[in-house]
């Protein structure tokens, strides 16, 4: 039997946040290959054999009443009944999952009583899935490769500019990759809710990363936004892979955009981004060619902002 390489006890941090929050509805296979307690034997070997399955649920109403396994039908073969109907033959003695039950009691199980696959029971006792090593590996191996793209968009690094240290965040950003589309300005904002500063220039900010990530998102072959928080001031930098923007100065225009119609279809395109930007900096550039495009959005804290922050020096 396949099993899975992990446990409860000494898995890295990020598998055992993953098997306690995902929960067996999440794993299982919910498309159900049954049986009626009438079915033959040999029509569940001939429905393994389609379906390259190892074991069937014995149904009634959706209540599950027995199963058939690979070991049930090889002996049915052997001693002469293949003919006969599984309710004759079939295991009854069954040990199953719960569908809002977490992953991990499902290895538990698995490790426990190394069965190839558990039947999986609703909140009224109705079978709505099976659920075997693979399904949970395959899943896990997704959503650690999911969490990995999550690091890897939010980077944390300093960087020393004339003497004064400043933080920077730096999020990848993909191309129509609409699923994570603003989870760089959030990031952004929730960071800068947490400093103190005025809930203005939080918007503006916020403004100047969201039409930035989506102008990434929409129009480029992918990215990178990022955000340098200063003592005076929060700079956000979009830079793209191309293919570049033909004429600038028509896409400062209000209004002007170059997205499909699929992506208006999606709520996105307006031609608003650039000029949306430009609108909340106190500084703005853009420079851009076929390599790609980059944008300095420059947002200043106020002189009641800066005393707010302990961050406005008096000259001597």
């Amino acid at each position: 039997m396949q099993t899975i390489p992990i446990n409860t006890i000494n898995s890295p941090t990020i598998i055992l946040e993953l098997i306690y929050r995902l929960k067996v509805k999440d794993v299982m296979t919910h498309k159900l290959i049954s049986v009626t307690r009438e079915a033959t034997l040999r029509e569940v070997q001939h429905l393994m054999k389609e379906n390259s399955i190892t074991g069937v649920p014995v149904v009634s109403d959706r209540r599950l009443i027995g199963i058939v396994s690979m070991d049930d039908i090889i002996q049915a073969l052997d001693f002469g009944y293949i003919e006969e109907a599984v309710e004759k033959h079939m295991s009854q003695n069954l040990i199953v999952l719960e569908e809002d039950m977490p992953v991990s009691f499902a290895i538990s199980y698995f490790d426990r009583y190394r069965y190839h696959r558990f039947p999986v029971l609703s909140k009224e006792k109705e079978i709505v899935g099976m659920v075997t090593t693979r399904d949970i590996s395959t899943r896990l191996l997704w959503e650690i490769n999911h969490e990995v793209e999550n690091l890897e968009r939010m980077i944390q690094t300093t960087k020393v500019t004339d003497g004064l240290t400043r933080e920077v965040q730096s999020f990848s950003i993909l191309k129509h990759d609409f699923e994570n589309a603003g989870f760089a300005s959030t990031e952004i904002k929730k960071k800068l809710k947490q400093s103190g500063l005025f809930p203005k220039t939080i918007r503006k900010v916020a403004i100047a990363s969201y039409e930035l990530e989506i102008n990434i998102v929409v129009h480029s072959n992918g990215g990178r936004i990022t955000a340098e928080y200063g003592p005076d001031e929060v700079i956000i930098t979009a830079e793209d892979n191309g293919p570049g923007i033909e004429d600038v100065d028509q896409a400062m225009q209000t209004g002007f955009s170059t997205a499909n119609e699929w992506i208006r279809s999606l709520g996105f395109g307006a031609g608003m981004g650039l000029p949306n930007v430009k609108s909340v900096s106190d500084d703005f550039s853009i420079k851009s060619g076929e390599n790609g495009t980059t944008v300095v959005s420059r947002i200043l804290f106020s002189e009641q902002e800066k005393v707010h922050l302990g961050t406005k020096t008096t000259k001597e």
